[in-house]
């Protein structure tokens, strides 16, 4: 029992730092809630073929005014606009095909976004993390 008291009063202790270090509290509407796309496959085409497959996880960054559980249940919509736009034209790097380009990632959820949910509840979307399927002999030779 006293090993409990002791664990729930560190994880208390831990819970309060942030707010007594003057850093952003939870309930501060200046900040942004971000929420994690799950990992879609895009493709690496390069000369008309597949070459690789790059798995992208992308967090948007929803505004404090936005409802947050309506975008959070708009998520599979966000995720089918980004595998159409990415076989569409491929996100693609000129000489690397373990990675693709974050930019036109983020531009392309961007210009999907107020399709899906409403005008400026997305205020930004980043590409948090690349995973390519294969990850040797992908170089463009040359």
């Amino acid at each position: 029992m006293r090993r409990r008291d002791a664990l729930l009063a560190g994880l208390g202790a831990l819970a309060a730092a942030p707010a007594a270090a003057g850093g952003p509290s939870r309930g501060s509407s200046s900040e942004l809630v971000g929420i994690d796309l799950p990992a879609v496959g895009l493709p690496v085409v390069v000369e008309g073929r597949v070459r690789n497959y790059v798995f992208v996880t992308v967090r948007l960054m929803i505004s404090p005014s936005a409802d947050q559980q309506a975008v959070r249940a708009k998520e599979p919509y966000f995720r089918d606009a980004l595998v159409k736009a990415g076989h569409r034209t491929p996100f693609t790097l000129a000489n690397d095909w373990t990675q693709l380009d974050a930019g036109r990632i983020s531009a392309a959820v961007m210009a999907a976004a107020p399709a899906i949910a409403r005008r400026g509840a997305v205020r930004q979307a980043v590409v948090a993390l690349q995973a390519p399927r294969r990850r040797t002999g992908m170089r463009r030779p040359g």
